[in-house]
């Protein structure tokens, strides 16, 4: 599976993709960073976007672009698209060609999850449940 583009900047990562993974990408990345208050990076070869921790991730792959929340299953009432897996409280939304998400709803997520890790602390350094 080819990931995204291997690049020192969130810029230079963008400007490697290619099609309607790279439109999309511009939209996610968009409405994320219209939410004041993260610091983007490129960490894990993805988007990375950091308040108190990890809060989102926008990742490119060969047939689909994911959008993750580490807190993402506590936002699922904003979007029931978002499936559960890995590990803190990841939950994530798969988009293939053509699938579409609102820009204010990817806003509003991540919002909420920026305001649950300044409730809540970073979720990488919550204890592991048994």
């Amino acid at each position: 599976m080819r990931m995204g583009p291997v690049a020192a900047t969130p810029d230079a990562w963008v400007a490697g993709l290619d099609g309607w993974r790279r439109e999309r990408v511009e939209t996610l990345r968009a409405a994320v960073r219209a939410v004041d208050g993260t610091d983007e990076v490129i960490k894990w070869g993805h988007l990375v976007y950091l308040s108190n921790g990890p809060v989102a991730l926008i990742r490119a792959e060969g047939r689909r672009v994911l959008l993750g929340f580490w807190r993402g299953q506590r936002l699922r009432d904003l979007e029931p698209r978002l499936k559960p897996g890995g590990q803190y409280e990841m939950a994530s939304l798969s988009l293939v060609e053509g699938d579409v998400i609102d820009p204010e709803i990817v806003t509003a997520l991540t919002r909420a999850a920026l305001d649950l890790n300044a409730d809540l602390g970073d979720s990488t350094k919550a204890p592991k449940k048994e």
